[in-house]
């Protein structure tokens, strides 16, 4: 029992004069901070719109080479009134060249034509806002474009 007397009397005691952060020192914390993201999300927002021009992009490739499969197979393209449902569904010749319809990276359908206006097809994304026209990453996105 002595032992455990000694033993708390010569642990070290809370000291009850320190004191946490005061009010004014977290304001001036929380308003750097504010700053800070004020500066940098932009930047992040900004990046994220160009990854889904680059993801449309990428998209549209992808669903030019599986028209060009169908035309090799066919021998034509899909028509405009067809449109790419005829690549998800089985039809006459039985074969399904996609499992379901792509969507842009805003979550809209593609548009396509068959003879195209800029080449055989043409596939377009109408771009963040889904409607013609636009600027920025409301403009509409073709497969022709570079």
């Amino acid at each position: 029992m002595q032992n455990i007397r000694q033993t708390m009397q010569q642990a070290p005691r809370f000291q009850r004069h320190e004191r946490g952060f005061t009010l004014l020192e977290i304001m001036v914390v929380l308003i750097i901070i504010g700053v800070m993201a004020a500066i940098v999300a932009p930047r992040f927002i900004e990046r994220a719109d160009e990854a889904k021009v680059d993801s449309t992009k990428i998209q549209m490739k992808n669903i030019q080479q599986v028209l060009k499969l169908y035309r090799l197979q066919k021998g034509h393209y899909p028509s405009s009134s067809d449109g790419l449902k005829a690549l998800v569904s089985s039809g006459k010749g039985g074969k399904k060249y996609l499992d379901e319809l792509p969507k842009d990276a805003w979550g809209g359908d593609f548009v396509y034509l068959s003879p195209g206006v800029h080449g055989d097809v043409d596939i377009l994304s109408y771009g963040a806002d889904g409607k013609s026209g636009g600027t920025d990453f409301d403009a509409d996105i073709g497969n022709w474009e570079k």
